[in-house]
């Protein structure tokens, strides 16, 4: 008697399961809709409102460490008074401490560049610096008195801040800050390109107060170096 050939039951295809397939997707989705959230309100906050900036050099050593992640506050100047004598600043120095952006840099290494910066994981652009303020406008900044201090409008000021060792400055100078513009110095003269450096060009070393991006308020990375960034009050003398 002839048997009927047994046949097993074809095995389903997986990525035809009702749903299966579509659950991986949407999650993959989510995820994705989920970190660009994350990342636009990084992005806008630090455009707008806190930016974190990470510190390339000693030049503000013992104030900010190389790799100190200093928040920048970019509100302070928008609704209050301009920058003040001792603020620690960060500014934008083309034309002032540097030339122009590189027109023939790749646009989207630009961005990405830009986007790391603005987070505080990739090192700022080439033309920001963070120094502190040391005379604004109308002030006549000058180096030295007879025993070393640099002198605002006359009176010496007290620079606590300054690294260990380190002279107000090797450089003598004698200025008078224009109107609208600001006078800034590391507090590791010895290592700090500022003002100093840029005496013979336009401006006379001085930035202008609109290309300055923020205030340094806080020191927010590494956790054993969190807190406020000390103003120097001995600059604040009228």
């Amino acid at each position: 008697m002839e048997t009927e050939e047994q046949h097993e039951p074809p095995e389903r295809d997986r990525s035809s399961v009702p749903g299966q397939g579509t659950k991986g997707r949407s999650r993959s989705v989510r995820l994705g809709l989920a970190a660009a959230s994350v990342l636009t309100v990084l992005l806008l906050t630090s455009a707008f409102i806190v930016q974190p900036f990470l510190i390339p050099s000693s030049s503000m050593d013992p104030t900010l460490r190389v790799g100190d992640r200093v928040l920048v506050n970019k509100l302070v100047y928008r609704f209050g008074d301009g920058p003040r004598r001792g603020d620690v600043v960060v500014f934008d120095g083309t034309d002032s401490f540097s030339g122009e952006a590189d027109p023939d840099a790749n646009p989207v290494v630009a961005a990405l560049r830009e986007a790391g910066a603005a987070t505080g994981l990739a090192r700022p652009a080439e033309t920001d610096y963070v120094k502190r303020v040391i005379g604004v406008g109308g002030d006549r900044v000058r180096c030295c008195d007879r025993r070393g201090r640099i002198e605002v409008n006359g009176r010496p000021v007290d620079e606590e801040y300054l690294h260990s060792g380190n002279a107000p400055s090797a450089v003598p100078f004698d200025i008078r800050v224009p109107e609208g513009r600001l006078w800034v110095m590391g507090d590791y003269r010895s290592r700090s390109s500022d003002s100093r450096d840029h005496l013979g060009e336009p401006g006379g070393g001085t930035v202008p107060v609109e290309r300055v991006i923020g205030r340094a308020d806080w020191i927010g990375w590494p956790p054993s170096r969190i807190e406020s960034v000390p103003s120097g009050a001995g600059s604040g003398h009228d």
